[in-house]
């Protein structure tokens, strides 16, 4: 299929649903280091806070945010939704540090698991989300050529795979010592990648080469489900892929559930423009395919248009900037609610109805 959209540089953000906004803080920016770099309102629902996690600067494809909704009810896995999210770090020692840090707080955590192109740990943040950290290599360019990624149907090896893979070894690596900090070298670097689950992988790959100019790299199996496909679609030229911008699909029975949105599930996965020009031609490219967008919508930090995947995923397409730096300082961020100039004349009643965060 024709290739003629942009190409993203790979995620903005991705954006979940939890019940408890104190609660949130203290996990992502206490147990895994993120700065919380913006404290503000959804602006489609001024009742609830969005908070917006990511590295010092709050750069794209850093953040996780959240809308605080403690009255939605429990969202569900299915198809049109995300699975997992996973955070990079940088190798496998640092890896094993996150395995003891989270054990030793008392978290339930599976891994290292070898997944050829990474090694990865899950875990669940305390909505139920599912969460991974994986390391950054080996890559994709294990199991075949650089040139041609995505071009083969690949298995996988036997100590990958259920009922041969060694699970007690894998229970047992974890790193000698306590890590009761978070050191330089184990700090997580962004979004490695994102996987969702689909009813139609073939309809669903042309989709993503179309609307979003991601490149197939990689079409293997699910390692903890053997019979379900595993494809990983990028930013790719043919001799690199960009990290950040891997997203992975499981190819679902049709018969599947769809996700329901809810507490501990994803409300949408944002991908990047570089700037508001290349946003608009982005709007007016993904029309022409016959998708329906919304408006430009500015989330006065970013500027944002919003659409569906065949399957359901609501997908976003968000400005790198302006950036976070717009209302506060940049040594200060996410230390005061910020409102939009629109919302200043509630602000008094706004706080006292979010209550204080810290």
């Amino acid at each position: 299929m024709a290739r003629t959209a942009p190409t993203t540089l790979g995620f903005h953000h991705i954006t979940l649903v939890a019940s408890d906004a104190r609660r949130t803080l203290a996990f992502y920016h206490t147990v895994l280091g993120l700065q919380l770099v913006k404290q503000t309102v959804n602006f489609d629902d001024p009742s609830s806070y969005h908070l917006y996690f990511g590295n010092a600067e709050g750069a794209p494809g850093t953040l996780v945010t959240f809308f605080e909704w403690p009255q939605a009810p429990r969202g569900r896995f299915g198809v049109g939704g995300v699975h997992h999210l996973a955070f990079s770090t940088p190798t496998y020692e640092s890896l094993l540090k996150w395995k003891r840090r989270l054990q030793d707080l008392g978290l339930p955590v599976s891994g290292p698991m070898p997944r050829g192109y990474f090694n990865s740990l899950y875990f669940r943040d305390p909505d139920g989300q599912v969460l991974e950290i994986a390391t950054a290599g080996p890559g994709y360019d294990i199991d075949e050529p650089i040139a041609e990624l995505g071009q083969h149907v690949l298995g996988q090896q036997p100590h990958q795979l259920p009922g041969t893979r060694d699970e007690a070894m894998i229970a047992r690596t974890t790193h000698p010592e306590p890590v009761p900090t978070i050191t330089p070298d184990m700090a997580l670097t962004g979004l490695h990648h994102i996987t969702g689950m689909t009813d139609d992988i073939q309809r669903t790959s042309d989709f993503y080469e179309e609307a979003l100019g991601l490149r197939l790299v990689k079409k293997t199996i699910n390692q903890d489900d053997p019979d379900t496909p595993h494809w990983f679609w990028a930013n790719y030229d043919g001799s690199r892929v960009l990290p950040g911008s891997s997203w992975t699909l499981f190819g679902w029975n049709p018969r599947s559930p769809h996700a329901r949105n809810g507490i501990g599930q994803t409300h949408h996965v944002a991908f990047r423009a570089k700037d508001d020009e290349q946003q608009l031609a982005w709007r007016e490219h993904l029309m022409t395919i016959g998708l329906q967008v919304s408006p430009v919508m500015d989330r006065q930090y970013f500027k944002s248009i919003y659409f569906q995947a065949p399957d359901g995923q609501l997908l976003e397409i968000a400005t790198d900037g302006p950036g976070f730096a717009v209302d506060e300082p940049k040594g200060a961020l996410g230390e005061e609610l910020k409102l939009p100039a629109w919302l200043e004349a509630e602000r008094e009643e706004i706080a006292a109805a979010l209550g204080p965060l810290k």
